[in-house]
């Protein structure tokens, strides 16, 4: 030992043989470190890292021999009784506990005997071989003529005896006190099934080095060797054979085996037990002071490591951490560390914004707040890749795939690149997100710096929803390189989970490419195979993959798996400016031009679209026709009305000629960009005084806007109206409508509805529960009124279920109106064109309403007015002579009825719509009855 001490005279040790000159037993100070049984401690020395360690074996006694198992010299024995009792008796009393010891060593033997006393004064401390005696844990020998401490031993061994304490119980059965220890594991793996992840009482029973152990599973003594997740330790060198080669000393291994066995050889642990590799178990060991792994990370006597921190269900980023403290302090295995992560200013390194384009899988573009647009990588995540590439061990392409021909499209004939990218898309897409700078990759291989972000959509790690999905794999990197993502742990998590259910790429089964008919290379397949089904159809879902100019895209038609060059019908808008590609000069643009490009791309590159396709171009290479944003606006309307392009002559046969003209009117009004410098001659109007008009009317009209929106129009031009003041409450009744049914479905059929009754009743379109009112029972389907939107559905029977009171009590959101002053013309189609007028005048717009009269039983008639342009809408569907002017007397109507009537005839006179033909109000003549 290295710390000697007093030396004092003593009786020769029974069980060993007496010298002739015995020398006087030499006591000492230690610390115990570890108890090899009833009757033999290992005791280290106070001082050094590590110190040397001398194994005593107590004077006297005999303890029963624990169990032995097999390989370990021997064939495999049983625990004799009491054996475990015994050396728990000690292994809780002495374990890192500083005592006095005094030992000899007889000639003929190879081991010390002595006494231990806990404490550093074997006067006043506990002398343990007694305790242990007195306990009937151990049996005393009682060969020979007893010195003074053996005749005490044999004197506390005759009472443990009369009390029948220990092993010299009477009333124990002795095969009671033997473990069932299971030395060896056939299914390691359903051990670890069998705890759950669930931390679990054990005792570590050897330290092989500073991240392997040996342990007992308490209570039912499975014998495990544990690799500690997320780790590895220096360990011994092995030779040529697979042993261990002690003669090659490893940096720090010594120390790190000394730091774990001094705070975890035979203590008190849990274990959490995270996996299996080949036959050795992967776990968590959490002692008193917390995580064992941490403290070697923070020390510098340990590193991370990847592949067994991915099986670990939490605490990865703290070993991270852990690990990064001990680099920036340069603690034993980092002393020579140097950072190669560059340092990022503020601004670069963290940012929120909006994402407004996609690329293929594996980066995005994000418009900043002030209008910049940054490209993020995602960090330490590979796409989908040209399966034709070969893919060395880490990761990277040791020999990239043969070029493909010049129609080759990767997003489409990659496996699984499609797949990602509309993952992306459909997650991200005009989405705020937060990105963190991990790293800037390098230029490499003619590819342009890359800054690599972890990207966050509601707390979500975008890259790591993908990779646990199959959509992308994990980058691999050297142990030393700090160059990736700050979740990258998650990361390797999750794509063994996506691993182990076979997810995406890891699908066991082939990974066919998504067939894509390209009609922008293909032209003749479009007139004879795609437009006339395109033309039937009221509207065609597609997806705005790429935007050439303001009017001028490219879609993709998922129901026709089809690329097609799209032309925006009735408008003409200015040429884009281009840059030069492939030996072709830039061109320059046509003002307003590049405006009108990116008016477009902001509204819909990469969204969800529908579109109407009317015809093609002369050369049948593109298709023509109008297409509604995911807003269901008309883009073609909508870039009139942004005075970014102007109505061709063309549209003047289409049904929205009239909104394009009004748009044309309202943008040349506000000059808007390309009618900036435009002149009209305003005719003056003559001005009317509010006085003056106050003494000709008899019974004043009140005036009282409320501002609504319209969710619906009925066949006989009435509409429901909701009112905007409302909607926050609306908003709030529906979600905890929804939340409500969501926590406690209805049972299906099991509530029988009434006519008029006030029920729930389960939308089609979205599968929602919405307040309703039967209207009609017809079988097993009821058609019900959805009270606050106005919208009707038939619907079978179990689709209904019974309205909690909760929500019974609040007043219908939406109310029904008829358009005041407005009769539908006789006709059906003209009926119809002025419906269809009316719904894109009107429907889901804001719009100021007025009560103008107040019937009994029906609606109240109403008017509309656009609140922008100031307009009448029910007076402008008159103007336009899709309807004629009801005849009304009430006094207080009598000027709103002139305007109208003044409006009516001066389409007459121009012979629009329905007066095409001529009055047709003279068909209520007597002569044509």
């Amino acid at each position: 030992m290295a710390t000697a001490a007093n030396t004092t005279a003593g009786p020769a040790k029974d069980g060993a043989p007496a010298p002739n000159a015995p020398a006087p037993p030499k006591t000492l100070n230690g610390i115990v470190k570890q108890v090899l049984s009833g009757d033999t401690v290992v005791i280290r020395a106070t001082k050094g890292a590590p110190p040397p360690e001398k194994q005593i074996t107590f004077s006297h006694v005999l303890a029963p021999k624990l169990a032995r198992r097999p390989g370990a010299g021997g064939d495999e024995t049983k625990d004799e009784p009491w054996a475990w009792e015994s050396r728990e008796f000690l292994r809780k009393k002495l374990i890192g506990v500083e005592v006095t010891f005094t030992y000899d060593k007889p000639a003929n033997s190879n081991r010390e005997y002595g006494f231990v006393w806990v404490g550093k004064d074997k006067e006043t401390g506990e002398n343990v071989v007694e305790s242990i005696v007195r306990e009937g844990l151990v049996t005393v020998r009682r060969e020979g003529r007893p010195t003074p401490e053996q005749q005490t031993l044999i004197e506390l061994e005759d009472q443990a005896r009369a009390a029948n304490r220990g092993k010299w119980a009477h009333n124990v059965n002795p095969a009671d006190k033997v473990r069932n220890i299971k030395w060896s594991h056939e299914n390691p793996a359903h051990i670890v099934d069998i705890y759950g992840g669930k931390p679990v009482k054990a005792i570590i029973e050897h330290v092989r080095d500073g991240s392997t152990v040996r342990a007992f599973l308490l209570p039912d003594f499975h014998y495990i060797t544990l690799m500690i997740a997320g780790i590895r330790c220096p360990g011994v060198k092995l030779d040529a054979d697979g042993k261990p080669d002690l003669s090659v000393k490893v940096p720090f291994a010594d120390e790190a085996r000394y730091y774990v066995e001094t705070r975890l050889l035979q203590r008190d642990v849990e274990i959490r037990l995270e996996s299996v590799n080949n036959s050795n178990f992967i776990g968590t060991i959490l002692y008193p002071k917390g995580n064992i792994a941490e403290s070697l990370l923070r020390e510098g006597l340990a590193k991370c490591v990847d592949w067994s921190m991915a099986v670990m269900k939490t605490g990865a980023d703290k070993l991270r951490a852990a690990e990064r403290i001990a680099k920036e302090k340069r603690l034993r295995q980092w002393q020579d560390y140097q950072a190669k992560t560059p340092a990022f200013n503020s601004k670069e390194k963290d940012f929120t914004g909006t994402v407004v384009e996609v690329f293929n899988g594996d980066a995005i573009n994000v418009r900043l707040a002030n209008g910049q647009v940054k490209k993020v990588f995602f960090s330490s995540i590979r796409p989908p890749r040209d399966q034709r590439a070969v893919v060395g061990t880490d990761g990277e392409e040791i020999v990239k795939a043969p070029p493909r021909g010049k129609n080759y499209r990767p997003l489409y004939e990659i496996p699984h690149m499609f797949e990602a990218r509309e993952f992306l898309r459909k997650k991200l897409i005009n989405k705020k997100v937060q990105c963190n700078l991990d790293y800037i990759s390098p230029m490499r291989d003619n590819f342009p710096e890359k800054h690599c972000y972890t990207v966050l959509i509601g707390g979500q790690n975008v890259a790591e929803a993908m990779v646990a999905k199959g959509l992308a794999t994990c980058v691999r990197y050297r142990q030393d390189d700090d160059q990736r993502s700050s979740a990258y742990d998650q990361l390797i998590a999750a794509e063994q989970q996506a691993i182990k259910g076979q997810k995406g790429l890891h699908a066991k089964k082939d990974n066919a490419t998504l067939r894509v008919n390209d009609l922008t290379v293909e032209h003749s397949r479009i007139k004879v195979q795609y437009l006339p089904s395109w033309q039937r159809a009221l509207r065609t879902e597609a997806i705005v993959e790429f935007v050439a100019s303001g009017s001028r895209l490219r879609l993709y038609v998922p129901k026709d798996s089809c690329l097609v060059t799209f032309l925006l019908a009735g408008i003409s808008c200015p040429r884009s400016s281009r840059p030069a590609l492939n030996g072709v000069p830039a061109q320059e643009g046509e003002p307003y031009g590049d405006e009108a490009l990116t008016f477009t791309r902001e509204r819909v590159l990469q969204r969800d679209v529908s579109v109407h396709i009317d015809t093609t171009d002369k050369a049948g290479s593109s298709v023509i026709g109008w297409l509604w944003t995911d807003q269901n606006v008309n883009l073609s309307v909508a870039l009139v009305e942004e005075g970014l392009a102007e109505v061709h002559f063309s549209a003047e046969k289409s049904e929205y000629y009239r909104l394009l003209k009004s748009a044309e009117d309202r943008a040349k009004a506000a000059k808007k960009n390309i009618w900036a410098n435009y002149v009209e001659q305003v005719p003056e109007e003559k001005v009317v005084v509010e006085e003056d008009k106050d003494e000709k009317v008899v019974v004043e009209r009140k005036v009282n806007y409320e501002n609504v929106i319209v969710t619906e129009i009925t066949d006989t031009l009435t509409f429901f109206a909701q009112s905007v003041d409302n909607g926050p409450k609306l908003e709030a009744l529906m979600n905890k409508l929804h939340a409500d049914f969501q926590a406690n479905p209805p049972i299906a059929g099991s509530y029988t509805p009434k006519r008029g009754d006030l029920v729930a009743a389960q939308f089609t379109f979205d599968n929602q529960w919405y307040r309703a009112k039967v209207e009609r029972i017809q079988g097993n389907n009821a058609t019900v009124l959805y009270i606050d939107y106005g919208n009707k559905e038939t619907l079978p029977i179990s689709r209904l279920a019974a309205l909690p009171p909760a929500f019974s009590s609040e007043k219908p959101y939406a109310t029904e109106y008829a358009l005041a002053l407005i009769a539908l013309p006789a006709d059906n189609e003209d009926k119809e064109e002025a419906l269809r007028a009316f719904s894109d005048d009107v429907l889901n717009h804001k719009l100021q309403l007025n009560v103008e009269l107040k019937v009994g039983n029906g609606p109240h008639l109403a008017t509309l007015h656009d609140p922008t342009t100031k307009t009448d809408l029910g007076k402008q569907l008159v103007a336009d002579g899709l309807v004629l002017v009801e005849k009304r007397r009430e006094r207080r109507l009598k000027e709103l009825v002139e305007q109208y009537r003044t409006a009516q005839e001066a389409a007459l006179a121009a012979h629009l719509a329905i007066w095409k033909y001529g009055d047709i109000t003279q068909d209520d003549a007597p002569e044509f009855r």
